[in-house]
């Protein structure tokens, strides 16, 4: 065990029940510095979530077990270190985060919280640790993926994750739609879409998802950890059902959040085959955030990739007119996917990297 630096307490971090609760100083002050962490990597504040939004994403869920600490340096809240275990029989994985605002960068916070890290995922039986971190854009040496698609600069983040055992697996490509260009070319895009994928129709719901759709936007959830791109990353089955999608919505809705969802439905089984989801918060001027799109593998060739994501974009200036982008994540060597992008609009805006660390 590392011992920790003087005038440094990683205290576990209280999550209130509501943001305005006499509890939730510490959960307010944690959101207040992972937005300015965010600011400080990326230079915009695209990723800023308010503490009442966030909140949602921290409610208790059967599913998964997350440890949070908020890393305080001389009686100040200078950043979060985070776990997430999957909470399916079997799971060995863990997901991890450490995020410092640069002022508290070269005191030894970060080997002392990934010594916390590595001890917690041990104490629940977890033997694989894996984060996402962003690279911006430098001059220098550069670190590939193995995949052979994309790298990133040999930067402090990177120093840091080699130094202490992780092995650089993936590139994320993260990109950008302008909303405010002319959606002639959706349209154009859709339309040829649509031949394509003759024998498939587009619904589309605000969570809460319909009844007659929940099982099989069920099932679509949870081949998402085992039909994307995956290099040699690990993930855990993940066992979706009702009752988990309804636990999902509400960590959206209860919070204000929006979730539009397009599906591809098969006509004649009437199953749906692909889906795409977006997401605003309250404040409708904000950046959109793509979530999950997926087309099941046996629905593959049709084009339903392309139908779901412009119908999607389509709808959605009818929810969020003064929302001015959509951001987008992408495995590098996901081809497919970067594919439709590129002839929607989007444009590549940064990359991370995806780590993992195997423990003895």
């Amino acid at each position: 065990m590392t011992s920790l630096p003087a005038g440094l307490e990683l205290r576990p971090l209280t999550v209130p029940d509501r943001i305005d609760a006499a509890d939730a100083s510490d959960f307010r002050e944690m959101s207040r510095v992972r937005n300015l962490v965010y600011a400080e990597v990326s230079g915009h504040t695209d990723h800023d979530v308010p503490a009442d939004e966030l909140l949602g994403m921290y409610r208790p869920d059967p599913s998964r077990a997350r440890f949070t600490w908020v890393a305080v340096w001389h009686g100040r809240v200078v950043g979060r270190v985070g776990l997430d275990l999957p909470q399916e029989d079997g799971a060995r994985t863990a997901m991890w985060l450490i995020e410092l605002l640069r002022e508290a960068w070269g005191h030894g916070i970060g080997r002392a919280a990934f010594d916390l890290v590595e001890r917690a995922a041990r104490a629940h039986g977890r033997r694989v640790l894996q984060s996402w971190a962003e690279h911006p854009a430098a001059d220098g040496p550069r670190l590939g993926a193995p995949t052979g698609f994309g790298s990133i600069p040999a930067d402090r983040a990177a120093r840091f994750l080699v130094a202490n055992g992780c092995s650089l697996e993936q590139i994320v490509r993260v990109s950008a739609y302008d909303l405010t260009a002319d959606p002639a070319r959706l349209g154009a895009l859709l339309a040829e879409a649509e031949v394509a994928s003759a024998g498939y129709r587009v619904v589309q719901w605000e969570f809460p998802t319909p009844p007659e759709f929940v099982d099989d936007f069920a099932t679509m959830k949870a081949r998402m950890v085992t039909d994307a791109p995956s290099a040699d990353l690990e993930y855990d089955e993940e066992t979706w059902d009702a009752t988990r999608v309804r636990r999902y919505e509400a960590s959206y809705v209860d919070v204000g959040r929006r979730v539009l969802v397009t599906a591809a439905q098969h006509v004649d089984s009437g199953e749906l085959a692909a889906f795409n989801e977006l997401t605003i918060g309250k404040d409708l001027s904000r950046p959109t955030f793509q979530e999950d799109t997926l087309v099941v593998a046996s629905h593959r060739g049709h084009r339903l990739g392309m139908l779901v994501k412009c119908a999607g974009l389509l709808a959605w200036r009818g929810i969020a007119p003064d929302s001015p982008r959509v951001i987008t994540y992408n495995a590098e060597e996901n081809r497919p996917m970067l594919s439709i992008n590129e002839r929607i609009g989007f444009i590549p805006t940064s990359y991370e990297g995806v780590w993992k660390k195997v423990l003895a």
